[in-house]
């Protein structure tokens, strides 16, 4: 019986601190440098990761918006569906940054990590880039969202630009000819499936990229490297909590009436199987049956809210998202301007909805964010090491407020007898 792909990379990331461990960065084989080779497999994993960014994003986003656009989905249960999600995901996003910029995990003993995580791109030409992306101005985010030329900004990726096209296609799509807009959804549904598959393609070989990422780091740099890794853990796992156990009990509590001890009684199964399957849509159908069975939300809402919230509402990813590229910058000693901020704020809610359902959909979403505002993609290879375990705990995040949304919203349409048992 083949392992799980978590069992797999977990195995790879305790050979790769055995192996960083028994080596040095002078060890050889036939004359060439380990390092080297962790270096060079580690880099294949990232451009492969790159490779399919432009392409799973716009068909993931164009099919999403599309199913939506359809019947009365922006009628007045899709706004409030969809208001809800924009304000508990920016609420995530907002848990996220305040945290890490209070912990400061990519700090050490008042230093940055750069040097003890092994992290090579020189400092002073990733300032220059970040300063570059971000112009201290707010009002060029919105520029960049419209882009002049679609395909140059899909070859530069510059993917604010992408996704706000893509947002736009899928609306439209939706209000052309029925002819021509089914032959448009198969065309989209057909690249959409067939970047999953490439996507799976890549996934299989995570396990050898996360080997030559991490033994590349622990070789370098010994095991020093796992301090901030730690600190990084528990930002996360702590800006998680306070979403999860403060934010969206008050929400249930004084937007939607009811009683959040309830609901997290009538949520344990959904939950504990969103975190052993680290998978919102693998978990749908037991949200479903919880939200409608033992939380008491019509067919009407749940059918509607939770196929939505498992696509496109992605509270602890987003939040992920945010600390992990504020902590690769805070590695790499640079003072994030506030412009830069709302750019991550910004790409953090529009990939959370782009990537989701997608495996490892928060690497994706990092590489976006990075790359917008200067940051290299090496620094996704620091968070693999706990990205599994992170996975679990946003992906119950991810379920619990899907949930949250659908009683929200069943009771704002009147709805009686939810949460009353």
């Amino acid at each position: 019986m083949q392992l799980k792909l978590h069992w797999q990379i977990l195995i790879a990331l305790l050979l790769a601190v055995l192996v960083g461990w028994l080596v040095s960065p002078d060890t050889s084989i036939f004359g060439v440098l380990l390092v080297s080779v962790f270096d060079f497999v580690g880099k294949l994993f990232l451009n492969a990761l790159k490779m399919i960014i432009v392409p799973l994003i716009v068909s993931s986003i164009i099919m999403g918006v599309s199913n939506l656009g359809s019947g009365d989905a922006f009628g007045r249960l899709g706004g409030k569906t969809l208001g809800y999600y924009v304000v508990t995901s920016t609420f995530a996003i907002l848990i996220g940054i305040t945290v890490v910029s209070i912990i400061q995990p990519g700090i050490v003993d008042g230093e940055p990590a750069k040097d003890m995580l092994g992290l090579s791109a020189d400092t002073s030409e990733v300032m220059q880039k970040v300063e570059g992306k971000s112009a201290g101005d707010v009002v060029g985010i919105f520029l960049r969202m419209i882009p002049t030329n679609i395909v140059h900004a899909a070859a530069e990726g510059q993917m604010l630009g992408i996704i706000f096209f893509s947002l736009l296609f899928g609306f439209f799509m939706t209000k052309i000819k029925s002819d021509l807009g089914n032959t448009l959804k198969s065309f989209w549904q057909a690249v959409f499936e067939v970047m999953m598959l490439i996507t799976d393609l890549v996934m299989k070989f995570a396990p050898i990229g996360v080997f030559a990422l991490v033994a590349k780091v622990v070789t370098v740099s010994g095991f020093e490297a796992f301090k901030p890794l730690l600190v990084f853990f528990f930002t996360v796992i702590i800006a998680l909590l306070i979403h999860i156990v403060v934010v969206m009990p008050l929400l249930l509590r004084f937007v939607g009436g009811v009683n959040p001890i309830k609901h997290y009684q009538a949520m344990a199964p959904a939950l504990l199987t969103a975190f052993s399957t680290a998978s919102s849509s693998a978990t749908l159908p037991i949200t479903m049956d919880c939200v409608q069975d033992r939380a008491g939300v019509s067919n009407r809402v749940t059918s509607f809210v939770l196929p939505l919230g498992a696509t496109v509402n992605m509270d602890g990813t987003a939040l992920y998202e945010c600390v992990a590229a504020i902590f690769i910058a805070q590695a790499y000693g640079l003072d994030l301007t506030f412009g830069t901020q709302v750019s991550i704020v910004i790409l953090a809610l529009m990939t959370s909805i782009g990537v989701a359902g997608i495996p490892s959909a928060s690497l994706v979403a990092i590489a976006i964010i990075l790359a917008a505002i200067g940051l290299p993609a090496e620094g996704i290879g620091l968070i693999l090491a706990v990205d599994r375990v992170l996975d679990m705990c946003r992906t119950a995040v991810n379920v619990f407020s899907d949930s949250c949304g659908a009683v929200i919203i069943g009771r704002t349409e009147g709805e009686k007898g939810i949460l009353q048992a």
